[in-house]
């Protein structure tokens, strides 16, 4: 088991259209972003701009979710509103158009790998994924097996798996709780 802490304070703002992106985690480490070949990604972005246009990435589906605020959103010219911590799936080939500012955490998976699920949740978990992925909504403390790990709000918790073993999770607040069964 490979576990990895990706602080907010730790990453670095690059630009897109509609604002900046903060890359926490992209999957395999060998991946690139410009290059679309990674397998899963995980950012957090501002909304800067209103309407903004999202960035189309063929071959990925995407879960978002409003981190401030809530999100009115229009894809593929069907309107919506999204409330804060609400989880939205789409397709990250879909025509997305938001029209609010705000924080959002964005995770894209490659079509690739079959039955992601993302779910906010402060229950404690019994789990045996290859990929067990903890976004902190709040200052929070995650026990992993029992060892503690100190988050602070929108740090980034991620469990590499291979051999699939049984994994205990104890949340002290809610956090977003990603899982990929296999690569």
């Amino acid at each position: 088991m490979n576990l990895r802490l990706f602080p907010k304070k730790e990453t670095t703002a690059s630009v897109w259209n509609g604002g900046l992106t903060y890359e926490y985690m992209i999957y395999p480490e060998t991946a690139s972003y410009s290059d679309r070949d990674f397998l899963f990604r995980i950012s957090s972005a501002t909304i800067e701009e209103v309407p903004s246009a999202f960035t189309k990435f063929k071959g990925y589906h995407r879960y978002l979710v409003m981190l401030d605020n809530s999100l009115p959103i229009e894809i593929n010219k069907e309107k919506k509103v999204y409330e804060k911590y609400e989880i939205i799936e789409f397709n990250s080939d879909d025509e997305v158009t938001s029209y609010t500012k705000g924080i959002d955490f964005n995770w894209m998976v490659s079509e690739k790998i079959a039955n992601p699920k993302l779910t906010i949740t402060d229950r404690n978990q019994n789990c045996n994924a290859q990929i067990i992925l903890l976004f902190s909504l709040q200052t929070t403390v995650i026990k992993i097996n029992e060892k503690p790990y100190y988050l602070e709000a929108y740090d980034l918790l991620a469990i590499e798996n291979q051999k699939k073993e049984n994994i205990t999770i104890h949340f002290s607040n809610e956090c977003l709780y990603g899982i990929l069964e296999s690569l």
